[in-house]
This record gives C-alpha cells, sequence and structure tokens, in this order.
C-alpha cells in the first residue's frame, strides 16, 4: 500500500486539527510553554493576526492531516524583520516516521523563499530528541535559559537554537 503525503497551506477547515494536535503537546507539558488546550478560534486569531511572512502548513497522510509547521516572526520589532521562529508538531502516532522532517525541511525552503536569514527554535533542555533533530537539519544551539519556564509543577530550561542562512 502506497502512502500519499502532501504539504499544504493550512485553510480553515484545517483549525480543529491543528488545535487537536497542538493540545496533545499541551496535554504532555514536555514540548511547548502553553497551559490552555486550543480551539479553531484560537488558530483562526493566530493566522488572522499573521503578517504576510507568516505561514501555517499541514503535512497530510492519504488526505488526512497528521502535522502541521509554523513560520511566525521573531519579534514585531523592524531590526528583527529577518528572524522568524519555526515549530514543528505531529500527532503522537505519526512521530519517528521522517514526516518531521520532512515538514521542516519545507518550512527551511520557506523562510529562504520569505526572505528569512535568522531562523529559531526553543525546545525544551530535557526533549533531547527534539535538540537531536534540529542539529540534524542543520540548526545549531546558541543558548541555554535557565528556569524561563513553569510547567509540571517544575521549572524548564529552554535550548535556543539557530538556523543561518548563508
Amino acid at each position: 500500500m502506497q502512502t500519499n503525503t502532501n504539504i499544504r497551506e493550512a485553510n480553515t477547515s484545517d483549525y480543529q486539527i491543528i488545535a487537536d494536535i497542538y493540545n496533545e503537546y499541551i496535554t504532555l507539558g514536555t514540548s511547548n510553554m502553553e497551559e490552555t488546550p486550543k480551539t479553531t478560534e484560537a488558530v483562526a486569531n493566530w493566522v488572522a493576526n499573521f503578517n504576510h511572512r507568516e505561514k501555517l502548513y499541514v503535512y497530510t497522510k492519504d488526505e488526512k492531516v497528521i502535522g502541521w509547521g509554523i513560520i511566525k516572526r521573531y519579534s514585531d520589532r523592524e531590526g528583527y524583520r529577518f528572524a522568524c521562529e519555526t515549530a514543528v508538531y505531529f500527532t503522537q502516532t505519526e512521530l519517528g516516521k521522517g514526516y518531521g522532517t520532512q515538514m521542516k525541511k519545507f518550512v527551511i525552503v520557506q523562510c529562504k523563499k520569505l526572505d528569512y536569514k535568522h531562523l529559531v527554535a526553543k525546545v525544551f533542555a530535557t526533549n533531547t530528541a527534539s535538540i537531536a533533530y534540529n542539529e540534524k537539519l542543520g540548526y545549531t544551539i546558541v543558548g541555554r535559559q535557565h528556569q524561563i519556564g513553569f510547567r509540571n509543577g517544575q521549572w524548564v530550561d529552554m535550548i535556543i537554537m539557530q538556523y543561518v542562512f548563508e
């Protein structure tokens, strides 16, 4: 059986599954600082507040959304206009199959097309798999923010990673 996969820009019909996938990670509490589950409306608000260089993509397998990737501005201050933050999330049942790598590579290419020079990824220091995944794709560790967040009753360190187009 052949699997048909595709990456495309998200549309409003994707917002609920994007929220559902993100909520898996919010519940786990090991990948982001969000604590409140997201709704379709929350995802719609993200997109409504995007500028022309911020994007939300979905990854489909046999026409079903199984993951998503985001390009969002690093800051609204003009001097940071060539920097963005990237993130990729896949439903837990589809992890470890290479889809995330395909999505992140796609996101990196899109960032270049959108005229970004500096990409940022923020990763929990305890999430060694995500750190290794980003390093495999060309991101490098540039710092550690000690006790920057508080999740699951404990302080969390974040690893800051960057990818710079030469």
